[in-house]
């Protein structure tokens, strides 16, 4: 929204599901099929069109889900995965090289539980995850894959404004 509101660009809500099949031994982590996120997008993408939209960006935030940009390409649908741009990237190798899932990178102020307390110390990174979900719970525990769990709310808001930026200059190309 940050990035598209001062270009006049509409922006759909969020769509709360992705593709999470590892981890579905998490409660309260739905998966859907990889087929059924596609078509799902593709629909989307072509009511869009219907209503006269020629150009769709889709802002990813999950890497289950990068996968679909190839499929969709074909749509004309662009695809940018926020986390993984150039500028983003940059400014999270400053920050802390132990950027990882459910670390600190997924840790901004406005996405924080009340009264939740994140372990003060980094947890060891693990290189790859295991496959099957009860396995990847018990590899991951807590579902990070390492590294500290929170920065300073300053280092969090230079990663969101350089993902603002990346994200606007996306829209602004096509």
């Amino acid at each position: 929204m940050e990035a598209a509101e001062p270009l006049g660009v509409p922006v759909l809500p969020a769509l709360a599901y992705g593709v999470t099949p590892y981890f579905a031994a998490f409660p309260g982590s739905p998966s859907l099929g990889a087929g059924t996120y596609v078509a799902l997008l593709r629909d989307l993408a072509s009511s869009l069109r219907g209503q006269g939209f020629r150009r769709v960006l889709l802002v990813n935030g999950h890497g289950g889900n990068s996968f679909a940009a190839e499929a969709l390409a074909a749509d004309g649908v662009a695809w940018h995965d926020w986390w993984r741009g150039p500028r983003v990237w940059e400014v999270v190798r400053a920050i802390d090289s132990a950027g990882t899932h459910a670390s600190w990178m997924e840790n901004f102020p406005w996405t924080r539980l009340p009264g939740v307390a994140v372990p003060a110390e980094a947890k060891p990174v693990v290189e790859r995850h295991a496959d099957d979900p009860a396995a990847v719970r018990a590899q991951l525990g807590d579902g990070s894959y390492g590294g500290p769990y929170a920065h300073s709310d300053k280092d969090m808001l230079r990663v969101w404004e350089a993902g603002v930026a990346e994200v606007r200059a996306a829209i602004e190309r096509l």
